[in-house]
């Protein structure tokens, strides 16, 4: 029963009252004692009710725990109740596990200064808890964890001496970590990457970028935003092309990279390497084109110094044949890629052997030197000037649609080089002959581009000056060789070529020494091909790379076995073409095929032409070399029919120097032709080399020969190429023949 309702105590009142005037009526005689117990229980009643009354008001306006447990408890949240002269304070369960305190009943400043991240509980800062929507507060548990929470506060009810207010909370300890730790995260990786010197760019749309803090830095950008234009106009102007195939960069498990100048903070152009990948978008995610720029200044400057020695031609400081073939076929990829056009000019010096004959290889030098010079000047963006063998150059131009463009550059070439006719030179008509191709139309390669500006080259080179465009009806003229070309395939797959062997003699002993491998087409009906015939087609088809694989292998092969069967060791002497010579893993297929056969190097011979060793001195030198160091012998054939230096003697590491029969020929009649063979056979041998003799023909010249000092022979006197079954027999008439003249010198 609620006592705070007047109108139920004034209704027991009256009736009390009334009960008793009725009693005192019937019962005057006890009117006095009914009127003192009346007055007695009316007083006794007031002190009740209005105790009654004072204690339910009191036991109505405070905190109880229970009611506040039932409305508090069941809520998943941090919960205070709390008045603002701090007199009862009361906290749910869940606050107070989060605190660390054992009671939910407190008074005092201290809880709610410490639940708030307060100092002190002045007015100002209750009217700031209560005024805001939310108030963030940080504090220490009893385990010394750090909590944050966002309290919103309410009025619950307001008295004349306090307020009571009821604050709810919510935990932001975890997100307020994971935010830490994501900033943290990200330090670390722009700290990483700003340590490391890496920036990094990622694009969605190919169009805008967005750049690392480190990637702004190292570029001097504006911002961390930047257009595809704006980023590309970075990038120095030879090198696009590079940014350009990387922003067209399709779907790739491959991260790829390239190394491009670009312009710097400090306005300088420095080298970086782009390490990329593009990712194709799904349902869920935008493509992603992008990746980390690294400056590479310094290593690349090391590598330029590395590039120079293995990539730029000594003479003419320009790139050589192997740095024209690398970047040409990657300039062939890329415009096949981005639909580019380039011409490639392939130039040669006219008669430039008359300049070595009459002004001496120091002016011919210079003559290349300032040629290639004039050449670079020509070179535009993305293109290439390079020095491919002798005075044999190749210029590779971006085109824009001239069609005049490679014509009017080699007649601007020719002017150029014509006015280096002064002083010594003077007297020399200083002309250029030039053929030009176009890229990637003329050809499925590089290789096959450069080629048919060679063959256009070749075309017109029948007079001095001529300019001569490729053109595929050119080819209608050797249609017979295309299709012997055709046929020789065949004939390699069907096993048609043979190797032929002829002898070579020691004129000291008369004993085989060695024998030279020469390549024979044998049809299967039986008719032979002369290697005249077929291996110039090999050498402009690049069959001949089969061909001179065969007789590497073939030949080592057969040595072996020979040697097996007891017969003495001899030298196998084997040739390569051009095309086959400046291949940069010639020595790793010569130690494979040594490797393979198990013949021993020093039976091995290779044999190179004059003209083959000196298109390219310091290539050729490099590879000889190489084959020396391997143990194999090298022999110049042909000697006296070129360049004729016997300078090139002190450059070239041979081991035996061949005469050309066309000095053996009159060497019996002609005085001259003897004064020259022994004068060149006395030099070899003040160098430590051998010589041998082709084209004896008759013992006469055999005996003059060896007087002269020449240690071997080669010629019909003594055999002609001859099927391996063959040359075995005259293994064994050698033997006999020289067993024979041992014991006639004997007698």
């Amino acid at each position: 029963m609620k006592f705070n309702n007047p109108l139920a105590a004034a209704f027991v009142i009256t009736t009390a009252t009334v009960m008793i005037l009725a009693y005192c009526y019937l019962y005057p005689e006890y009117a006095l004692t009914a009127s003192i117990v009346y007055i007695s229980t009316m007083f006794f009643l007031t002190v009740i009710l209005s105790l009654v009354g004072w204690l339910y008001k009191k036991h109505k306006n405070s905190v109880d725990d229970t009611d506040i447990a039932n409305i508090t408890e069941n809520l998943n949240t941090e919960m205070i109740l709390w008045r603002d002269d701090c007199s009862d304070i009361y906290i749910n369960n869940k606050l107070k596990k989060l605190i660390g305190t054992e009671q939910n009943h407190h008074k005092g400043q201290k809880l709610l200064c410490k639940t708030f991240g307060l100092e002190k509980l002045s007015p100002e800062a209750i009217t700031m808890i209560t005024g805001n929507a939310s108030h963030e507060a940080k504090f220490t548990n009893n385990k010394g964890g750090v909590i944050t929470i966002a309290w919103s506060t309410s009025l619950v009810k307001k008295r004349k001496k306090y307020s009571l207010f009821l604050s709810t909370g919510f935990n932001l300890t975890d997100i307020k970590k994971m935010k830490l730790s994501l900033a943290s995260a990200n330090d670390f990786f722009n700290s990483s990457m700003e340590l490391a010197e890496i920036g990094v760019i990622m694009s969605t749309d190919r169009k805008n970028f967005r750049a690392s803090p480190e990637m702004v830095r190292m570029l001097g950008l504006r911002s961390g935003s930047i257009t595809l234009s704006e980023f590309r106009a970075l990038v120095h102007p030879n090198d696009r092309i590079q940014f350009d195939t990387a922003q067209s960069a399709k779907n790739s498990s491959d991260v790829r990279s390239t190394d491009m100048r670009m312009k710097s903070a400090d306005g300088t152009y420095r080298w970086y390497s782009y390490r990329y990948k593009y990712i194709q978008g799904t349902d869920n995610t935008l493509p992603l084109l992008g990746g980390a720029i690294l400056d590479v200044t310094q290593e690349h400057e090391k590598d330029l110094l590395i590039e120079r020695l293995a990539y730029i031609d000594e003479v003419t400081e320009i790139a050589n044949r192997i740095k024209l073939m690398d970047v040409g076929q990657e300039t062939y990829e890329t415009a096949k890629l981005l639909e580019y056009s380039y011409w490639i000019v392939v130039l040669d010096i006219d008669r430039f052997h008359i300049i070595n004959d009459t002004c001496g290889y120091t002016n011919g030098n210079y003559i290349l030197k300032n040629f290639a010079h004039i050449l670079y000047k020509f070179v535009t963006p993305g293109g290439l000037a390079a020095r491919m063998s002798g005075d044999n150059f190749a210029l590779v131009l971006r085109d824009y649609g001239d069609d005049e463009l490679p014509v009017r550059t080699a007649r601007d070439i020719q002017e150029e080089f014509a006015k280096l006719a002064v002083d010594e030179f003077s007297a020399i008509s200083l002309t250029c002959s030039a053929g030009y191709s176009k890229l990637p139309e003329d050809g499925d390669s590089f290789l096959e581009v450069l080629e048919h500006a060679e063959f256009a080259l070749k075309t017109g080179s029948g007079t001095q000056g001529s300019i001569c465009g490729y053109e595929p009806s050119m080819h209608d003229s050797i249609i017979g060789n295309t299709e012997l070309e055709k046929a020789l395939a065949v004939a390699i797959e069907n096993n048609e070529l043979q190797l032929f062997y002829q002898p070579k003699i020691n004129l000291e002993t008369g004993l085989i020494m060695g024998v030279e491998a020469l390549i024979r087409w044998i049809k299967p009906d039986g008719t032979i091909v002369k290697p005249d015939q077929f291996v110039p087609i090999a050498e402009s088809s690049h069959l001949i790379g089969k061909i001179s694989e065969f007789v590497l292998t073939e030949g080592c092969r057969q040595n072996v076995l020979w040697q097996k069967m007891g017969y003495p060791p001899i030298v196998m002497s084997i040739n390569f073409a051009s095309s086959d010579f400046y291949q940069k893993d010639l020595r790793d297929k010569v130690f494979e095929a040594l490797a393979r056969s198990g013949l021993e190097s020093k039976w091995l011979e290779v044999e190179l032409t004059e003209t083959l060793a000196l298109s390219d001195i310091d290539f050729a030198v490099d590879q000889m070399n190489k084959l020396r160091d391997l143990g194999v012998k090298l022999a110049m054939d042909d000697f006296g029919t070129g360049y004729s230096s016997l300078s090139y003697l002190q450059i070239l590491p041979i081991t035996l120097l061949k005469l050309d029969r066309s000095f053996i020929t009159d060497i019996e009649h002609d005085n001259i032709a003897f004064e020259i063979v022994s004068a060149v056979i006395r030099i070899a041998k003040s160098k430590k080399i051998e010589t041998i003799a082709e084209g004896i023909e008759n013992p006469n010249q055999e005996e003059i020969l060896r007087k002269a000092g020449c240690d071997y022979g080669q010629g019909y006197l003594y055999g002609k190429p001859m099927p391996a079954n063959e040359l075995e027999r005259f293994f064994e008439e050698n033997i006999k023949s020289s067993s024979n003249r041992s014991n006639n010198e004997r007698r």
